[in-house]
């Protein structure tokens, strides 16, 4: 059921730019250890957006597009956003901030983790060096204009081979973080994942500078 936006305090209301209810828990569960008067609610609860055009050039910048186009399409005071991906060292970086649409299309896991397979059939495993990045902001708008607080975040560790485990999405069946060895990022329960991940690294960044 969607929550009318003119309930709500301004002043104590964040609005996560997402529609995804897992990724709304995750970042209240962390940031309200600092904001706990403060009530997160995601954008798809608010009503029917479109997307923005995610067009910068870093994880910071579309993190930033996201979070400015929650404010403007709610007229509320305070927005969080994200944007993440996967940075493969003998890649250049790449797919970096296309990793959802790495193939061309937006979204298909499958043809974007085939890609990768293909691109790096010729890397050895000591040269599959990747992390997970997760850029995080914070935005307020008041009267005397626009404030901004960021956080970084990584999960490090390396692509496989072959893909392994159902949990997760995205280039989890692949990843290898250094903190599970032997395991996927797909092999893992979500707690596990939740306490390793990028954005959860990201959102502790952004906590203690709060």
């Amino acid at each position: 059921m969607a929550i009318d936006i003119n309930t709500l305090d301004p002043a104590r209301t964040i609005v996560v730019a997402t529609g995804n209810a897992h990724k709304l828990s995750e970042i209240e569960a962390i940031l309200s250890k600092s904001l706990s008067d403060v009530r997160f609610v995601a954008l798809g609860e608010l009503g029917d957006f479109d997307d923005p055009v995610e067009d910068g050039e870093t994880f910071f910048d579309n993190a930033l597009i996201k979070a400015r186009a929650a404010l403007d399409e709610t007229g509320l005071a305070l927005a969080v956003a994200d944007d993440s991906g996967l940075v493969v060292d003998a890649l250049d970086g790449a797919p970096g901030i296309f990793s959802a649409r790495y193939a061309g299309e937006h979204g298909n896991d499958d043809a974007n983790n085939d890609k990768l397979l293909h691109e790096l059939a010729d890397v050895a495993e000591p040269e599959r060096s990747a992390r997970f990045h997760s850029t995080v902001v914070l935005v307020e708008r008041d009267e005397d204009g626009e404030g901004v607080l960021r956080g970084d975040g990584d999960c490090e560790g390396r692509i496989g081979f072959e893909r392994r485990g159902d949990n997760g999405f995205g280039y989890d069946p692949l990843f290898l973080p250094d903190d599970t060895p032997g395991k996927t990022m797909a092999e893992l329960t979500p707690d596990e994942k939740n306490s390793i991940s990028h954005r959860f690294h990201a959102l502790e960044d952004l906590r203690s500078k709060l």
